[in-house]
């Protein structure tokens, strides 16, 4: 049998070859919709709970992604990896089931009909992503699903809608992840190890906000893109950055 570690990176490689080949023309859709809400001076939010927040935080600022994109961070959804004590596991585990929540947090960010929501959810069963799904849908906004459909379509809903992420979202991409997940299995030990599903959707969110960028620049739109400044290059990034900044703190001015 090969090495842990080689399989776990065959593995990895097998899933992403797979998103490319299965889902680029999704991935394109979603652009165009991401592209109409930054081309109309509006926002692209992003958001997950749990593992799925860390690509939605990965849609900027980060190298190479754009002003328009804009994360969602709840620490409530986030801060679990304490485990015990404040924003543990268990309060983690109780608040992402609780409807209403997810109405609250979309309510604090003044949205615009024209925005677009990108929502990364593995399973896209539960409340708070529900939440957010059918309520952007319900102000008009378009809503893109980063899910696992062989996760998801064998899964019941855990919200009173009865509905799943891919069932809302216009567009869906899907994951290819399995149910479980972690993939690879060792003798004498019950349990799969070696998840998959965050490493995914990473890469999908940067193919995501790359197409963006490259659809805007079809329709003589020009991105502001931030840049690495831990090069000799540092005054000129941090220029073009603050530049950026600047960009998104005009789009968020102009609807308070």
């Amino acid at each position: 049998m090969a090495d842990i570690v080689e399989q776990y990176f065959d593995l990895l490689i097998a899933r992403l070859g797979h998103v490319r080949d299965t889902q680029n023309t999704a991935i394109h859709e979603a652009a165009k919709l991401c592209a109409d809400s930054i081309a109309a001076d509006k926002l692209v939010f992003t958001f997950g709970t749990g593992h799925g927040a860390l690509p939605a935080i990965e849609t900027f600022p980060r190298t190479g992604t754009i002003s328009g994109f804009r994360p969602i961070v709840e620490s409530s959804m986030i801060s679990f990896h304490r485990v015990l004590g404040d924003q543990g596991a268990r309060q983690y585990r109780f608040i992402h089931a609780v409807e209403g929540y997810g109405k609250a947090i979309l309510d604090a960010h003044h949205l615009d009909p024209a925005d677009t929501l990108v929502l990364f959810s593995h399973s896209g069963i539960n409340a708070v992503i529900l939440d957010m799904a059918l309520e952007a849908k319900a102000k008009g906004m378009k809503v893109i699903g980063v899910t696992s459909l062989p996760h998801s379509s064998n899964t019941k809903s855990r919200h009173s809608s009865g509905q799943r992420l891919f069932e809302v979202a216009d567009v869906v991409i899907d994951t290819g992840v399995p149910k479980s997940d972690a993939s690879l299995r060792i003798d004498g030990l019950k349990a799969p190890v070696g998840a998959s599903s965050t490493s995914i959707t990473i890469a999908i969110a940067h193919a995501l906000v790359s197409a963006t960028a490259e659809e805007l620049v079809s329709r003589g739109v020009e991105p502001f893109v931030m840049i690495n400044p831990n090069t000799e290059h540092k005054e000129e990034a941090t220029r073009q950055n603050d530049r950026n900044y600047a960009e998104l703190w005009r789009r968020l001015r102009a609807r308070s």
